[in-house]
């Protein structure tokens, strides 16, 4: 077993390789996670393979500095590289029969008077089958698996169960298959013989685990997959939970819930958010009833993972399809209006709210034709060549236009000069890991029956490749840099230093290549919209696209208003109410940094994130907190979003530009369900909502995207330049605020709220 030094110096390893490959990893509801006790930590989806497990322990060890010890599959522990680190980590290994699977010989077919009787035709049963062994038919009726409990001759054998479950649809799947089979002289499917593991060993070393009080991990899954929605949970980790407290009545076993959700997982400088759900009790009834043995255990087991798979329900988003889950993003993209910024956490609990609101009332005919609806405007909007983010602020072309291109086209020469030198070094690095990934991806979906493309192994390949390659290649620059110094007839002392100073200044030069090259790629992104812009005739599909959007905003409100309360009786106390921008935290915007209203430095301006970019903001008036100038694609009137600048960061892709930047606030959904007021934004924006509706008509207004607010709801829209106001007391209840007089001003309802809080 590693020490505690070996086990923390890998993860410090890895942290430092995902903190490279990942943009932002960002935990939500880590307050679950128990800080002492045996743990069993349960993730899902495993859309990652070898990243997940390393995302998820790298979070709990952040957050708890427990050591969490992953189920590994034994075929992926003899792999050099990944049974390396897997050891380091102290990973348990786990045999699975698929990995073992032979060939089998002839061709079988069901019985047409039992499903459960398999015949042969050329088989050798008696030779290839024992009782307990699995049997395995071919991918084209899903890869179908079954125990086989008898051998009776070599052309026949019985199952435990039909194939594919007890509903029946496996076995008229099969019948169906060979059926066809039969027309073009097939008498039967190929099949492979599965051996029986013996899994004792593995749960007595798991059961031990938890008795000394670890933390196991595992993907009930099995395998990584790339699809949408959840694959069938295998009852190990409810065995292993039921097991250990009915070997131990001390033992008392948690389950924690995880979800991870990636946007373009598979990409370099993506973003993950790893979500943490309540902890679970083992119910004593099923651990008496697992103690029993018999159908008795085995009901318990299958209620036990119910329960567990109602857990991860919690913190997964689940679409049956791919359509489906880009449908969701957009509606949601259309119900987030512009100056509001979401956190990573708060747009996964958006999409899976959207999606079980969606699910549950799509055959709704509003619902219906708001999909009709949505997916037109995704087409206009892809037509046109911008994003969803991009409409409400795309103005008429004018000279003010054409210069903020010309300028963000020097900017990007510069960014492109800065970051070249990284790019041409790490060039041969990149292709490769590109081309080798693709590949193994390849492999990996010919071999499995459950994914889709095969992305889930290509960020895995990626950066296993390109730790590899790397020490080569700096290696190889460092010896060219020496020939170099020495045909220069450089001194004796040059000569020696020059390797590694070579080998020391390159991971510093490839770090400024990524960020500079970062910044480059977000003003890339950012010209096309300003190019269509300047194109004759455009303005007219400009402003249908914008009319189209604020029709739809309004009626996304109206659908959510109306079937909201519908699926959630709480739907009104949790909502998830964006609170409006906070003032500076330091007062007027400063060149070098500016913080958000929890200090957190906005990436405009942090000269390490986009350098000079505080240049964009004074000259065309890019994030509309300067003190003059106004934007091009916004008009002349600033607005709330002052403190969270609007940038070229904002044209990432369809499903992905409104992830950057997001503000790390605590969510209202977060603080209600922790029973206390957490976020000094929520009671700042609602104390802004207060001085709206004292200093406005009490008629319902409209925001810049067209979704219609009432008072309670609205955004405080400005004119002029924002000016620091009174800060609101973290001790105000909303409540209270809600229950202010709304004809006194803002200043004196803060200051009498806040001498109510010292009392």
């Amino acid at each position: 077993m590693p020490s505690a030094i070996t086990y923390e110096a890998a993860l410090l390893f890895w942290r430092i390789v995902t903190q490279i490959f990942f943009r932002e990893i960002r935990p939500r509801g880590a307050f679950n996670i128990p800080h002492k006790g045996p743990l069993i930590f349960v993730g899902a989806p495993h859309s990652n393979q070898f990243l997940d497990p390393l995302l998820l322990t790298l979070e709990v060890y952040r957050e708890t500095h427990r050591h969490v010890q992953f189920l590994t599959a034994a075929k992926s522990l003899q792999r050099k590289a990944v049974g390396f680190f897997a050891r380091l980590m102290d990973s348990i290994p786990v045999s699975r029969a698929s990995d073992e699977a032979k060939p089998g010989t002839g061709l079988v077919y069901l019985s047409p008077d039992d499903p459960c009787l398999v015949l042969g035709e050329g088989t050798k049963f008696k030779t290839e089958f024992t009782p307990k062994m699995q049997i395995m038919l071919p991918k084209s009726v899903n890869s179908a698996v079954a125990e086989v409990v008898e051998v009776i001759s070599d052309t026949e054998l019985r199952v435990k169960k039909e194939f594919g479950g007890d509903s029946g649809k496996g076995t008229t799947r099969i019948r169906e298959t060979i059926a066809a089979g039969g027309e073009n002289g097939n008498k039967g499917l190929a099949f492979k013989v599965l051996p029986f593991i013996n899994q004792q060993e593995m749960y007595h070393g798991v059961y031990q685990k938890l008795k000394e009080g670890g933390c196991i991990g595992i993907f009930p899954e099995g395998g990584s997959h790339d699809r949408t929605d959840l694959l069938p949970l295998k009852a190990g980790v409810s065995i292993m939970a039921l097991g250990a407290m009915a070997n131990d009545p001390t033992v008392q076993v948690k389950i924690v819930p995880v979800g991870l959700s990636y946007f373009h997982a598979h990409r370099f400088r993506s973003r993950a958010v790893v979500e943490f759900g309540t902890a679970l009790d083992v119910p004593a009834e099923l651990v008496e009833m697992f103690k029993e043995g018999g159908n008795k255990k085995r009901e318990a087991v299958a209620k036990f993972l119910d329960l567990i798979y109602d857990g991860l329900k919690t913190v997964t988003i689940r679409a049956p399809d791919y359509d489906t889950l880009m449908l969701i993003q957009a509606v949601r993209r259309l119900y987030k209006t512009p100056g509001q910024y979401l956190t990573l956490g708060q747009v996964v609990e958006l999409n899976r709210r959207f999606l079980e609101g969606y699910t549950h009332f799509k055959d709704e005919p509003r619902v219906q034709k708001l999909r009709t609806d949505v997916l037109k405007y995704n087409r206009l909007i892809r037509d046109l060549g911008i994003r969803d983010h991009q409409v409400p602020r795309a103005q008429k072309a004018s000279w003010k236009t054409l210069g903020l291109l010309v300028y963000r086209l020097v900017l990007l020469i510069i960014w492109t000069s800065l970051a070249l030198p990284g790019v041409i070094l790490n060039g041969p690095m990149f292709i490769l890991a590109s081309i080798i990934s693709r590949q193994k991806a390849k492999e990996a979906l010919a071999a499995s029956v459950v994914k889709v493309a095969g992305r889930d192994v290509l960020a895995t390949w990626k950066i296993l490749i390109s730790l590899g390659i790397a020490p080569v290649m700096y290696a190889f620059y460092a010896v060219v840099a020496t020939i170099v110094a020495v045909k220069a007839n450089a001194s004796l002392a040059t000569r020696i230093w020059t390797p590694f100073l070579v080998i020391l200044a390159l991971p510093f030069m490839n770090y400024a290549a990524l960020k500079f090259g970062e910044a480059g790629m977000d003003v890339l992104k950012s010209l096309r919209p300003l190019i269509v812009a300047l194109i004759p005739g455009q303005q007219r599909s400009f402003d249908k696209v914008k009319a189209m959007r604020v029709r739809l905003s309004n009626e996304v409100a109206d659908v959510i208003n109306e079937f909201g309360p519908k699926i959630y009786d709480d739907f009104d106390q949790f909502r998830i109410l964006v609170p409006a921008s906070a003032p500076p935290s330091t007062g007027n915007p400063g060149i070098w940094r500016r913080k958000s209203s929890v200090g957190q430095v906005d990436a405009q301006g942090n000269l390490l994130i986009h350098p000079m970019t505080w240049i964009d903001e004074r000259l065309f008036g890019w994030s509309r907190s300067a003190k003059c100038g106004s934007s091009a694609w916004g008009g002349s009137t600033p607005t709330q979003d002052s403190s969270r600048p609007a940038t070229p960061d904002l044209s990432d892709g369809e499903d992905h530009g409104d992830y950057d930047h997001a503000v790390s606030y605590i969510s209202a959904y977060e603080d209600a369900s922790r029973h206390k007021v957490r976020s000094r934004q929520g009671s700042y924006a609602d104390l802004q909502r207060l001085r709206m509706t004292a200093t406005t008509q009490p008629s319902a207004s409209s925001s810049s995207s067209g979704i219609r607010l009432d008072d309670s709801q609205s955004l405080n829209m400005r004119s002029g330049s924002r000016r620091r106001k009174h800060s609101l007391s973290n001790l105000v209840p909303v409540e209270r605020i809600g229950s202010a007089d709304r004809q006194e001003t803002f200043e004196d309802v803060t200051t009498s709220l806040n001498k109510e809080a010292s009392r």
